[in-house]
């Protein structure tokens, strides 16, 4: 049954492209480099948060390889959500306002994307109507963009930056191994 759904989401983009359309929203099928750049931020910032000291923007953009103007963006944003904090003058610059484990990767995408969902019929939080849809109840399409979006935030809102560090760590043992 889940094959055959997977196949339908595969159909519909393959139609889209066929007839060379604009493709649908799909914000979770790849990360967009707003929400890679500001996972990559937050790694870097919670790498250095026992330190308890901030952290320039540069210094992050050239460890990370993220265009500064770019960054800047991203880490005011995760300021205004309240996931960093700052602090001006010679040794200021951005910091964890939380623990690396108290910030879910479903969060810093919504800051950074939006929905998770892949139609806004099926969202949480930017939920719309869609207006071509006759009837939401009896539509096949929402039925599947909610399990997707239901499997997907099962593994964002349970993985925290500080998973990602773990996991880097496990990955970066296993390489080393080889």
């Amino acid at each position: 049954m889940a094959m055959l759904r997977l196949q339908e989401i595969i159909n519909s983009y393959l139609f889209y492209r066929k007839l060379n359309l604009p493709l649908p929203r799909i914000s979770f099928f790849m990360l967009t480099k707003k929400s890679k750049y500001a996972i990559k931020a937050l790694l870097e910032l919670a790498r250095n948060h026992d330190e308890g000291t901030p952290m320039r923007i540069s210094d992050i953009a050239e460890k990370e390889n993220i265009p500064r103007k770019f960054l800047e963006a991203i880490l005011l944003d995760l300021r205004k959500h309240g996931i960093l904090g700052s602090r001006m003058g010679t040794s200021g610059g951005y910091y964890l306002l939380k623990t690396p484990a108290d910030i879910p990767l479903s969060k810093v995408l919504r800051i950074t994307d939006g929905p998770i969902a892949m139609v806004p019929c099926a969202s949480l939080n930017f939920y719309e109507p869609c207006g071509e849809c006759v009837n939401e109840a009896s539509c096949s399409i929402r039925d599947v963009a909610r399990e997707v979006r239901d499997a997907s935030l099962a593994i964002l809102s349970n993985t925290s930056i500080a998973d990602l560090l773990a996991r880097e760590k496990k990955l970066g043992q296993k390489k080393k191994k080889r």
